[in-house]
């Protein structure tokens, strides 16, 4: 496939975002300053849902709406039926450029920032589902565009526009539960397989799929049902597994509540799989079913922070405090934060704050509102700050830095690996591991790179296919 003029910075794309679009002019049309003109890629699926978000809010035209899988993107197209329609991304960039404020991602990690840097080069505003990029060169990258360029950004983790994180922030800033040393971070995901070994077999593609395209960035393979849909989160090639899936949810409350920045050490423990002639966790290719995570951070007001992340089925230890019939969380994951002066908890898409233990919340009184509280859904407040130039929550300039950290404990889980040989027939009769497990990365962030482990560096970015190059 090649890139044709979508990757080429020229002065019209710069241009093209104080055009008027030529159907705005005629009669019967809402002014253009209170209509968001959009393009949405990768609309069924999570995408969907951002498009039906949208739609609910108003104030927006769908001009184009893309997705490579007709059958998944059938929803959206039958919401806005006048929208053109395509597979390919980049013919949205070759004819509707000029007519669009703003774009909308919705497509799997791995395409993220291959979609969305072209149209942020030419001053469209971008609104991209989390984890905001594929790998941490990527969400650098797509961080300083959207300052070079001014646009207005928002990354899809909808707790960041919350009440639930709002109030947390408050409490941690009046410090009810004193300096926080530790944070346990869980999830129930994977909710989709993982552990796959290496898959050979290629199977027919179905007529609404357009492969290659879906491909995009990624090595070229054959079609295999266990990629799609859905599943291809837990493939390294596409997804960022169980932790890249929550991590933007879950950990999106201890990193701006504590503001902690760039983690400086990171290290892993991931499940061991038996594959017929030895045990051995080496997951070049697919994400382990389960792992914990522990990051470290360096922060000004906490000082030393540790964050440990579980999934898979893992749990952290839970706090004495925690009465048998009161919940960590919430169904798909929370945070526990550890503080000088008490512990709280928070759910999924940081909900429902809470101390323990639960007595204190009878006579809590809640510290002054200090933090604006967000009047729209999380697409809503996107689309209110196209239009007005006001601010988002999860901005890339923030879901920029969250996504390298969450992808840091990424780095680890791929530098977790040791294979035990089978050297008799006897269960239990072992050769010595032939690779050490557990690996410490330390992490100069400021500068992007692994200090102590070189071949980690090659993890921070990816090889893109030819032809799909950022």
């Amino acid at each position: 496939m090649k890139r044709r003029s979508f990757i080429k910075q020229t002065a019209a794309a710069s241009a093209a975002f104080s055009i008027v679009p030529s159907f705005v002019l005629g009669g019967n049309h809402i002014p253009p300053s209170d209509t968001l003109y959009m393009a949405g890629i990768g609309v069924g699926g999570r995408g969907g849902g951002v498009v039906s978000e949208m739609t609910k809010h108003g104030k927006v035209k769908f001009v184009a709406l893309c997705d490579v899988d007709d059958k998944m993107g059938a929803t959206s197209y039958k919401l806005h039926p006048n929208a053109k329609r395509y597979r390919d991304f980049r013919k949205i960039y070759d004819t509707h450029l000029n007519e669009i404020d703003a774009f909308m991602v919705g497509t799997p990690d791995h395409t993220h920032a291959t979609i969305a840097l072209p149209f942020m080069k030419a001053k469209k505003h971008a609104y991209v589902e989390k984890p905001l990029t594929h790998n941490i060169y990527e969400a650098r990258l797509m961080a300083q565009v959207a300052r070079e360029q001014g646009i207005v950004t928002q990354m899809g983790n909808q707790g960041a526009s919350s009440e639930g994180i709002r109030q947390a922030q408050e409490w941690i800033n009046a410090g009810t539960i004193g300096k926080v040393h530790r944070v346990d971070c869980w999830t129930n995901r994977p909710v989709w397989p993982q552990g796959f070994k290496h898959i050979t077999e290629g199977m027919p593609v179905p007529e609404h799929l357009d492969w290659d395209l879906w491909l995009g960035p990624a090595p070229d393979r054959p079609y295999n049902e266990n990629y799609l849909p859905f599943k291809w989160r837990g493939f390294w090639d596409f997804g960022t597994g169980a932790m890249g899936d929550m991590g933007c949810h879950i950990m999106e409350t201890p990193f701006k509540t504590l503001d902690l920045g760039f983690p400086y050490e990171a290290e892993a423990s991931c499940t061991t799989i038996w594959s017929g002639d030895f045990v051995e966790a080496n997951y070049a290719e697919a994400c382990p079913p389960s792992s914990i995570v522990r990051l470290k951070f360096d922060t000004q007001k906490h000082g030393d922070v540790s964050l440990n992340w579980y999934d898979g089925g893992i749990m952290p230890d839970l706090p004495s405090e925690l009465k048998d019939d009161e919940a960590p969380g919430g169904n798909g994951g929370g945070s526990i934060f550890y503080g000088s002066d008490g512990i709280m908890i928070t759910d999924t898409y940081s909900g429902n704050p809470r101390l323990l233990p639960s007595e204190r919340m009878k006579d809590f009184k809640a510290p002054a509102q200090t933090i604006a509280r967000v009047e729209h859904s999380h697409a809503g407040e996107f689309i209110e700050a196209c239009l007005n130039g006001k601010s988002t929550s999860s901005p890339f300039s923030y879901g920029g830095p969250l996504t390298e950290s969450v992808l840091m404990g990424n780095l680890a889980i791929k530098a977790f690996q040791f294979k035990q040989l089978k050297k008799g027939k006897k269960l239990g009769d072992w050769d010595p591991y032939e690779y050490p497990g557990r690996r410490t990365i330390k992490w100069d962030g400021p500068n992007m790179r692994v200090t102590n482990y070189d071949a980690a560096n090659a993890w921070v970015k990816r090889e893109y296919r030819k032809g799909w190059e950022i």
